[in-house]
């Protein structure tokens, strides 16, 4: 709620400087906030039963999608791992029951019939097996065999896996990068699945049989996998949402009916309340009420017979306990407008806040009042009563802390927008006070009652004060078509 500037007809404590033609407000202390104008969050209703399954299978749908990305990642790399294995196996037989018997020593001198011979094997045994590179490494890093020729001859370094390999003779599988310069012909095609491991010719020599398998069969065994995995998985989530649904609908069913009996209880309760307040209310407006307005005439009927018989100081008694009466009767009014709030709409805002301001006449406090009936009425009953209690607090205040001598209460618009707040502006020319001290000071509870008031209305509140210069209190009250 935007919050309104000084209102130029604000009065002035008397020590204020005045501008001519006007009032200064340069120099006045700043404001302190004691409500922002932030109504508290409400409690939201319970969502339908519609509204429920319809979230439900969303969050379903969600887990679902979660749950299949990370099945997809796992599923992948569970067939990369059994692929490698398989890789690792297959390599194992062909290296041991087809190349290792074909070898022959003078493969390693270069002899064309040796690389002939083992040529013919390989791409009449070992390719066919979803090979697509074959390599024989000698150990100093020369290829003495490749079923592509180019590479034949070239000496490439060994890395650390392959040389420990032919040190400690063992079965190594792995997903190749393809990034070393001996595969620049194997890059063409993607991932391939790498397997070295030692080999010897019939004298003994160690040599490093490495061989390059298609990653195609990863990727089809994977999705093999999630296929699996997302049957299984739909199955059972569409299993729960069918077992789940009516016991939702009925755990709703339930929570909606407790909810309507704990409404219907507090509408019992308030209207209970209401009415116990009503008859409060009248019976003190039929009785104390009425007779302290019978005694007040009649004691004022007998201070005037006692003026008219000449004996002032019988008749001025007389009339100080009759002023008390009428102050009496007065509080008591208020107080009904406090038992019984709806009497505050039906007497208005300006005549119960009159009521308000009327005793403090009798301890020689002035109180100019100016209520805007019809800005009075934009308000909500709730907001009626926030208004109303906020100026009894602040009255409240004058008579036991201000020493004030003069009291200026206005309701007025905030400006000519309709959607603007309506501001209640409560000023004295008392002592004042320093408004930065009151959450340090006890016995200051009607204060926080007020700020809780305006917060539960989204009104704003604020005081601005400091010692000798008085206190003004301001109270922007938001517009409301209905009551509460």
């Amino acid at each position: 709620m935007p919050v309104p500037a000084p209102h130029p007809g604000d009065p002035q404590p008397p020590d204020a400087p005045r501008a001519v033609g006007g009032r200064d407000h340069r120099d006045l202390p700043p404001w302190w906030t004691l409500a922002d104008g932030v109504a508290p969050a409400r409690v939201r209703p319970l969502p339908s039963r519609r509204r429920m399954l319809v979230q439900l299978g969303l969050a379903a749908l969600v887990v679902f999608v979660v749950v299949m990305v990370g099945a997809s990642f796992a599923a992948s790399r569970l067939a990369e791992r059994e692929a490698v294995n398989d890789a690792a196996h297959t390599t194992n037989l062909l290296a041991l029951a087809v190349v290792q018997p074909v070898l022959q020593d003078a493969l390693l001198t270069g002899d064309p019939a040796a690389y002939a011979a083992l040529d013919q094997v390989v791409r009449a045994r070992v390719l066919p097996n979803g090979i697509v590179r074959v390599k024989l490494w000698a150990p100093d890093g020369r290829i003495v065999y490749a079923d592509e020729t180019r590479l034949v001859g070239q000496h490439f370094a060994l890395g650390d896996e392959q040389s420990e390999t032919l040190v400690a003779p063992q079965t190594r599988a792995e997903v190749s990068d393809l990034d070393r310069s001996e595969n620049e012909f194997e890059r063409y095609g993607g991932k391939l699945l790498e397997v070295y491991r030692p080999v010897w010719t019939p004298s003994g020599s160690e040599l490093l049989f490495e061989v390059y398998g298609d990653y195609g069969p990863v990727s089809t065994r994977a999705f093999d996998l999630w296929r699996g995995l997302a049957g299984v998985l739909a199955s059972s989530l569409l299993l729960l949402l069918v077992l789940m649904a009516p016991i939702i609908w009925r755990l709703l069913d339930r929570l909606g009916t407790a909810q309507e009996q704990r409404e219907s209880l507090l509408r019992r309760a308030v209207d209970a309340s209401a009415r116990e307040r009503r008859r409060i209310a009248a019976d003190l407006h039929d009785g104390p009420v009425q007779d302290l307005v019978a005694s007040s005439f009649a004691v004022s009927g007998a201070a005037e017979s006692a003026r008219a018989q000449g004996r002032s100081a019988l008749s001025s008694t007389i009339g100080d306990a009759a002023s008390t009466v009428r102050a009496s009767i007065a509080s008591l009014r208020s107080l009904l407008v406090d038992i019984y709030p709806e009497r505050l709409a039906d007497a208005g805002l300006a005549t119960a806040v009159t009521d308000l301001a009327r005793p403090l006449a009798g301890r020689g406090i002035a109180v100019s009042v100016d209520v805007d009936g019809e800005q009075a009425a934009r308000l909500g009953e709730l907001a009626q009563q926030v208004a109303h209690r906020v100026t009894r607090e602040c009255l409240r205040n004058v008579v036991r802390h201000a020493g004030a001598t003069h009291v200026w209460i206005r309701l007025s618009a905030d400006g000519s927008d309709p959607a603007r707040p309506v501001v209640l502006r409560v000023r004295d020319d008392g002592i004042g006070f320093d408004p930065t001290l009151l959450p340090r000071l006890e016995g200051h509870f009607g204060v926080r009652v007020l700020a809780d008031l305006a917060t539960d209305v989204g009104a704003v509140l604020r005081v601005r004060s400091a010692p000798g210069r008085g206190t003004l209190w301001l109270l922007a009250l938001p517009v409301q078509k209905e009551d509460g």
